[in-house]
């Protein structure tokens, strides 16, 4: 990544992309076999696929082609059909992607689970099944996993009632003090840890089975804040309506949120971004990013070792200063929405020296406070001993659950969707994708820190290049049309990376100025389903470390 001054060299409204990509002619070659048709996305080739075929073609991507990334499973009904899309791409060639279709038949929704290949279908394929009805054979556990069992049809289907009442079960009279269940032969025992624990980080229920103090078990249990989002977002309009949801995900570092929803409808719409803007987007996200990480290791020392005065505390003190920015940048606190179709709301507050400087000296005087924050934390000898070899992650075993960000670049996957897949502004700057080789809970907190260096390093060169911008060509926003209503049956996958990994939106369109389907794609839906790989056979205080390592956010899992 090689700087760039203001805009030389470069088209000023460039989107991004890589010119190199997947080979197709191989592609159609390795799937001749089994390929019964073609589809036309943006992103990426896709190829239609027998429903009895999934797991064989999803083997023979992964073993002779090297896709080793199932990023994302995105079901969907049209009035004849079913489709489950699998996404899937590589951890080392980020712009090489390729979409399976499996279409099936409305009476009988039936596909083949691609989980026995790729362990992160296990829970998108429960998402599929729960949302919008398919069934995959195969799948080891095929049961709802955002709604109640008790629930009555799938939300996301073309023919569900929302007006349907919902039948739930109700124990008159039981008693809520049931004696102990036990069965004489058996040692273990069974611990609900949360949904309402301060250390879930929210409403997350763990079912936990421990051995004495040895977790022998443990499955997240997730749901209890689902709201529905991407029905939401189907409802909504693609000019106005749609990115304010996004900042309602990941509530901690909102702003990447918000681009992944514009990087995909901009894709469908073919609306080009000015490169003016795209250095505002660059400079505010990795703002927002800080305040995801601040979050996450003020809150991960509360987790290991209860420590609120002073880590904590600290934490808090540095996001504030961030959120100061950011409310004069954007005029909120919280619910940000800075971004818009084509650019950003509008240009930096004025006067833009003040602003400017306000920024640089929270630059200066950053270097210091991760000294600090190493002397207190990572130099601590009580987190050392809570965190170092414990929760280990393997890297193959991360690629397998589909993990991004801190968590897989903790384990020392070298995988960061702003160097490997270009957009914005990154890169034309000079920046590190950061990675720790030790896998475990203090790798994760390290990557965290070293990623708050490089996100003030991306800013400070953003403020040069917005500093010395030609006035007459500081350009927010594109031409953008109030109504956009692109091309019926327009398919793509984009994605960001956000504090979190991975942050991806498929969108397809029907003509109409709505989107038809619109699926999510949370990176920390995928980092928590690797929670039991990480702590079963540890002690219970370290199940709490390896979750705390994962900073989720309960609205970016449920959604």
């Amino acid at each position: 990544m090689s700087e760039t001054p203001l805009s030389e060299g470069i088209d000023p409204e460039y989107d991004h992309r890589r010119e190199e990509g997947v080979d197709e002619t191989a592609l159609e070659a390795l799937l001749a076999e089994y390929a019964i048709g073609r589809d036309d996305h943006e992103n990426a080739p896709a190829f239609v696929i027998r429903p009895d075929d999934v797991q064989e073609v999803v083997r023979l991507l992964r073993d002779e082609a090297g896709f080793d990334h199932l990023t994302c499973l995105t079901p969907q009904q049209y009035p004849d059909r079913y489709e489950s899309l699998i996404h899937l791409t590589k951890y080392d060639e980020r712009t090489h992607e390729v979409t399976l279709v499996v279409q099936l038949p409305t009476d009988e929704p039936v596909c083949e689970s691609a989980e026995p290949v790729f362990r992160t279908a296990d829970w998108h394929e429960r998402e599929a099944y729960d949302l919008v009805g398919i069934e995959y054979e195969g799948h080891p556990d095929l049961r709802r996993i955002l709604l109640p069992e008790s629930w009555q049809g799938h939300p996301l289907a073309l023919e569900y009632d929302q007006d349907k009442p919902q039948v739930v079960r109700y124990a008159k009279h039981a008693n809520p003090l049931q004696e102990d269940h036990s069965v004489p032969e058996s040692e273990t025992m069974f611990l609900n840890i949360g949904p309402h624990h301060p250390a879930t980080h929210g409403v997350l229920h763990l079912e936990t089975v421990l051995d004495g103090e040895t977790v022998a078990n443990v499955r997240p249990d997730i749901g209890y804040l689902h709201r529905c989002e991407e029905q939401m977002c189907q409802q909504g309009t693609y000019r106005h309506q749609i990115i304010p949801y996004s900042n309602r995900w990941d509530y901690t570092a909102n702003l990447p949120n918000e681009w992944a929803v514009a990087r995909a409808i901009e894709d469908i719409a073919d609306i080009e971004v000015p490169a003016y803007a795209q250095v505002l987007r660059t400079m505010a996200t990795e703002f927002g990013r800080m305040l995801g990480h601040f979050l996450a290791f003020g809150t991960f020392a509360l987790d290991v070792y209860g420590d609120f005065t002073a880590i904590f505390q600290y934490a808090m003190r540095d996001r504030e200063v961030v959120q100061d920015i950011l409310e004069d940048l954007t005029g909120q606190r919280m619910m940000f929405y800075f971004f818009r179709l084509g650019g950003v709301c509008w240009d930096l507050p004025e006067p833009r020296a003040e602003f400017i400087e306000k920024c640089r000296d929270f630059l200066d005087e950053l270097p210091a406070k991760i000294d600090e924050y190493h002397s207190l934390l990572t130099g601590n000898e009580i987190f050392q001993r809570r965190t170092i070899k414990t929760g280990v992650l393997e890297p193959e075993v991360a690629k397998d659950y589909g993990c991004t960000g801190p968590v897989a670049r903790g384990s020392g996957v070298d995988y960061d969707i702003r160097r490997d897949d270009p957009y914005g502004y990154y890169e034309h700057l000079e920046w590190d994708v950061v990675t720790e080789d030790t896998c475990d809970n203090h790798a994760r907190v390290l990557v965290r820190m070293r990623e708050v260096e490089e996100s003030a390093k991306i800013i400070a060169q953003c403020l040069d290049l917005i500093e010395d911008w030609p006035e007459d060509e500081r350009t927010v926003q594109s031409n953008v049309p109030r109504t956009l209503k692109p091309d019926a049956g327009t398919e793509t996958y984009r994605a960001v990376e956000s504090a979190k990994g991975e942050l991806g939106i498929y969108i397809r369109a029907d003509g109409s100025n709505t989107p038809a389907r619109f699926k999510i794609r949370s990176p920390c839906f995928h980092n928590l389903a690797a929670l039991p790989e990480m702590s079963e056979g540890e002690y219970v205080p370290d199940l709490i470390a390896s979750l705390g390592s994962l900073d989720i956010v309960l609205g970016s899992v449920d959604r």
